[in-house]
């Protein structure tokens, strides 16, 4: 299996930014995703500043991909998806259907990222037939569904046209609002937050009324509450899954990386507290499995 870094899906400072994609390049990633997934208001990183840090990565032996944005809500944003579309050297992270549109249009292989819901065998021949050439499976299907919509691809035809990725490690994207729930919070609108997500680098975290981590509010993204980890669970992955993939949380997210690796090929439990995995087990999502 090969292994990835998803895109930054937090606000961070420009600095910490760059020291990231610093270790990133010395890490054992195979790939990196670049870009700004969530809010256009998050300007501090241009489109060209990502298309430079991807020539960086790549030129440091790194598969560079570059994410798009989720929910596209105005033409400036459609107007930046064709600048990542038109960066000539790298394919792109489509999370919406207008970057699968574009990508299609422009010839320019793409990812179908976790935010399109796909579910069966017939729509990612659709995908495939538009340039498709790896999917990310959507983060609360189960080993089981994946199992059974590889076989039905494998009986189309069509499983050796593209690669399977499987988010494996952070808070899980689950939704997506037109509202921004980290300005409301600070009694902020949205066309007046003062991109306050920036004070929050993981999150703000949602507890239910019995303290237990519910939810993490990032912008317009609501994530879950306790991180997911399968790092356990790569056994069940061999044979099925192509690249595993790791969100950033911060700089210790390297390491993270770095021990799914050595963990790869034995059973050996790896303590993880305060985590969770129920969906690849197909159970509650905030349970853990063993």
């Amino acid at each position: 299996m090969k292994y990835s870094l998803g895109p930054i899906l937090y606000y961070w400072p420009n600095q910490k930014i760059e020291e990231f994609y610093h270790l990133a390049k010395a890490s054992s990633a195979d790939i990196v995703y670049l870009g700004e997934t969530v809010c256009s208001k998050r300007r501090n990183m241009k489109a060209q500043d990502w298309i430079d840090m991807a020539k960086q990565l790549s030129q440091a032996g790194k598969q560079v991909v570059i994410s798009t944005m989720a929910l596209l809500e105005a033409p400036s944003e459609i107007r930046n998806l064709k600048k990542l579309i038109d960066n000539g050297d790298f394919c792109i992270e489509a999370n919406d259907f207008s970057a699968v549109e574009e990508a299609h249009k422009a010839k320019l292989p793409f990812v179908c990222g976790p935010a399109i819901n796909i579910y069966n065998a017939y729509a990612l021949k659709v995908l495939l037939d538009q340039g498709m050439q790896r999917w990310v499976m959507p983060v609360e299907l189960s080993r089981d569904w994946l199992q059974k919509l590889s076989n039905e691809c494998t009986e189309m035809g069509i499983r050796e046209r593209f690669e399977i990725e499987v988010f494996a490690y952070g808070h899980l994207p689950l939704a997506y609002s037109a509202r921004c729930f980290t300005a409301q919070s600070e009694g902020k609108s949205k066309d007046n937050c003062e991109t306050c997500c920036i004070n929050y680098p993981t999150g703000r975290v949602v507890n239910s009324q019995e303290g237990q981590p519910l939810f993490v509010l990032n912008g317009i993204q609501t994530l879950s509450g306790e991180c997911y980890d399968l790092i356990n669970d790569q056994q069940s992955m061999k044979g099925l899954v192509d690249i595993v993939r790791i969100s950033p949380l911060g700089e210790e997210s390297i390491e993270h990386l770095e021990a799914f690796r050595l963990r790869s090929n034995t059973s050996e439990h790896f303590p993880t507290p305060d985590s969770v995995n129920g969906y690849w087990h197909q159970i509650a999502g905030i349970r853990q499995q063993d």
